[in-house]
């Protein structure tokens, strides 16, 4: 893994962004995109930027059961307002959180990522080291699944619904095993609230209790991190 340390989400946001223009320039042509607030800063410097992904394809990582596409909660409403409405693709894929038939929607997910393996794939990172909604006890080899929501993710989500009672408890989400199948993988995390995943992830065990440590078994990992989720790493 690659640590990048930085002072601030703006100095993170520009370090991702020179990932995403050099995989551009070798021809990358099919982005992970991850929602939260972690890569809010990368999107807006996308945006600013004269990078043209209209001839690029991107692919969300997860989406709540329960939204429809233009529910203001929803993820497929967050990509259009920090990143598509501005910087379109030539085709985006999000997870259907409407999906009447919920396998179906995971073998079809599955197959958008089989028609367009991801070049470069953004994560975020949860408090307890889920990445996506893959939350502790995921497998690593697992595919695209319909998540139940722990109380702790309930919590940290809640600060953008109005009440926590209107969280969605399900979500759809790509597998660990999804995921490792990028060729790049980048990771923001910021705040002091991440500093013991990120340990967990970097210096700990693999293990399906930190999701995200099954990241140690991927040959390209960049982690961009501030000061303070950088804090609780011995090297």
């Amino acid at each position: 893994m690659k640590i990048i340390k930085v002072n601030d989400q703006v100095e993170g946001g520009q370090k991702g962004f020179e990932i995403f223009k050099a995989g551009l320039a070798n021809d990358a042509k099919v982005f992970g995109l991850a929602t939260g607030s972690s890569p809010i800063k990368f999107y807006e410097t996308l945006v600013a930027s004269d990078l043209d992904f209209t001839d690029c394809i991107s692919v969300n990582l997860d989406e709540y059961v329960g939204l429809s596409a233009d529910d203001h909660q929803s993820y497929h409403y967050f990509m259009k307002q920090n990143l598509f409405d501005k910087k379109p693709f030539a085709k985006s894929y999000l997870p259907n959180g409407l999906a009447s038939d919920i396998p179906a929607e995971l073998k079809r997910y599955d197959q958008v990522l089989a028609d367009n393996p991801v070049d470069i794939q953004i994560l975020g990172i949860g408090q307890n080291g889920h990445i996506g909604f893959n939350e502790p006890g995921a497998a690593f080899d697992s595919n695209t699944q319909e998540v139940q929501l722990t109380e702790s993710t309930i919590k940290a989500n809640a600060r953008f619904f109005e009440n926590e009672a209107d969280v969605p408890t399900k979500a759809i989400s790509m597998g660990i095993g999804s995921i490792l199948k990028a060729k790049q993988i980048v990771l923001f995390a910021y705040g002091k609230s991440k500093a013991q995943a990120i340990k967990a992830t970097v210096e700990g065990p693999q293990t399906t209790d930190v999701p995200a440590s099954a990241l140690q078994r991927h040959a390209d990992v960049t982690i961009i991190v501030d000061e303070a989720a950088a804090s609780l790493l011995s090297k």
